[in-house]
């Protein structure tokens, strides 16, 4: 297939996943774009195919001088950390960043996917509906969600969204997330949790509507995730912002239970006080919306709670080689 993608993010957790998906359809004329840093993220990129790695920065010097024309980009690279205090620099990589890349592809007639998130919902009181007439509304709890939200307005704003493909993520989890360390999701940390200590340790609840282990999440998972931006790319007649989520929330609680079965161990939770510096902006409850993106035509199932941690588990975790 001649169609030159760019990915962005590509060393990252969904960004790797993604390639794998593109090979696996028969992508291979890839331009990876990301920072490989000191850490581990390089693995996440071998036994691929794509044509080159290349930074952010250089890439948008690519796309100015137009030695580099993808037909396609898939803008997942940003800043994730929730707890990050500089929102200075999220503006420039979350925000800024992801507009110099969507004003190229819309002056180019290139497509556009990009991340958003559910973060830009806060704490869920004005609903999780993606209708664009809400989203101005909406009041990010932190400084990633409100780098993320702003670009939504933006393109909402600018009208851009009719023409491009914004999906707001909610809690994804998969394999390739190993280099994450701290931001990895709960079901990495139980797993490993379990694996040491034969116990896990969950978050106390600290409001009187929910019991501990009773906070809930939509769990997606990363496989569900790049399958839906696959459809994206090959139906580019449907433009727009959508929730990516299951559209079920599911209890940390029933989380615990699927990743304990799946080990075959015994259940055994301590609940612990949720840290100072996140409990503000901490999120009780996440559910998606998924109308919006019913009405499209993408059918697709979510993969259950359960099928996945195990898949997850089984498949990748407990082996050598746990790389998608």
């Amino acid at each position: 297939m001649s169609s030159l993608i760019a990915v962005t993010g590509a060393a990252g957790f969904i960004g790797s996943v993604m390639i794998s998906a593109l090979n696996q359809a028969g992508y291979e004329n890839i331009v990876a774009v990301d920072d490989l840093g000191s850490g581990q993220k390089f693995k996440n990129l071998r036994a691929k195919s794509y044509r080159s790695v290349i930074s952010p920065e250089r890439f948008l010097e690519a796309l100015t001088a137009k030695s580099i024309k993808p037909n396609i980009v898939i803008h997942l690279g940003a800043i994730t950390d929730t707890a990050e205090s500089d929102v200075d620099l999220m503006l420039q990589r979350n925000t800024e960043y992801t507009t110099r890349l969507a004003r190229w592809c819309l002056e180019n007639g290139s497509r556009f996917v990009y991340a958003s998130s559910a973060s830009v919902y806060g704490d869920g009181k004005r609903g999780f509906s993606d209708a664009d007439s809400l989203t101005p509304q909406l009041m990010p709890l932190n400084g990633y969600g409100y780098t993320k939200w702003l670009f939504d307005a933006i393109a909402i704003r600018e009208e851009w969204s009719n023409h491009i493909v914004g999906l707001r993520f909610f809690n994804v989890f998969g394999p390739n997330e190993y280099h994450k360390g701290r931001m990895a999701s709960v079901v990495w940390h139980a797993y490993n949790q379990i694996k040491s200590t034969a116990q896990l340790q969950l978050f106390r609840s600290h409001v009187p509507e929910y019991a501990d282990g009773g906070q809930m999440r939509d769990f997606v998972y990363v496989k569900d995730v790049v399958a839906c931006m696959l459809w994206f790319m090959h139906n580019a007649d449907v433009n727009g912002i959508y929730n990516l989520g299951t559209g079920k929330a599911r209890s940390f609680a029933d989380l615990a239970g699927s990743v304990f079965a799946a080990m075959n161990v015994t259940p055994e939770i301590e609940f612990v006080d949720t840290p100072e510096n996140i409990r503000n902006a901490y999120q009780y409850f996440t559910e998606a919306d998924l109308s919006k993106l019913r009405a499209t035509g993408y059918t697709a199932p979510f993969t259950s709670l359960e099928d996945a941690t195990a898949d997850y588990i089984k498949q990748y975790l407990t082996n050598a080689n746990p790389y998608c």
